[in-house]
């Protein structure tokens, strides 16, 4: 899935994307109390289609699981960043499509990332999670 398809899929559940500025971080979701999700993202500090790809995965999946938390909360906060990055793996890289590119002799993890057109880290967290890593 493409950053493309990603902006319509957002677009088809209401999730509003902002390009925004931002001081610290690349990018940031938000739910308001009537469960409307916006997402803001920082152009400026996204220099790849894969890096932003990958962002906006995990960022619709904050919005796609509720996965949202209060920044003094770092216990529940990691489990939300893996809840978002689960969502973002299983939309971006189904594990019977990981399955086909490794059978077809994608083995290398740089092979990997550029056939799904995530960033290699992005890989290797998919990778841990479908258990052929440790």
């Amino acid at each position: 899935m493409t950053s493309a398809e990603l902006y319509r899929f957002a677009d088809g559940r209401n999730i509003l994307t902002i390009d925004g500025r931002l001081n610290k971080a690349r990018s940031l979701s938000l739910m308001d109390g009537a469960r409307n999700c916006a997402i803001v993202m920082d152009s400026s500090k996204i220099s790849t289609s894969a890096e932003e790809t990958v962002i906006l995965a995990h960022e619709v999946g904050h919005c796609e699981t509720g996965a949202f938390y209060d920044e003094n909360s770092l216990e529940l906060r990691s489990r939300c960043e893996y809840r978002a990055d689960k969502w973002a793996i299983k939309m971006l890289i189904p594990k019977e499509s990981l399955a086909e590119a490794l059978e077809n002799g994608a083995t290398e993890l740089w092979q990997l990332a550029e056939y799904f057109g995530v960033t290699e880290d992005f890989m290797l967290k998919a990778c841990r999670l479908y258990g052929l890593i440790t």
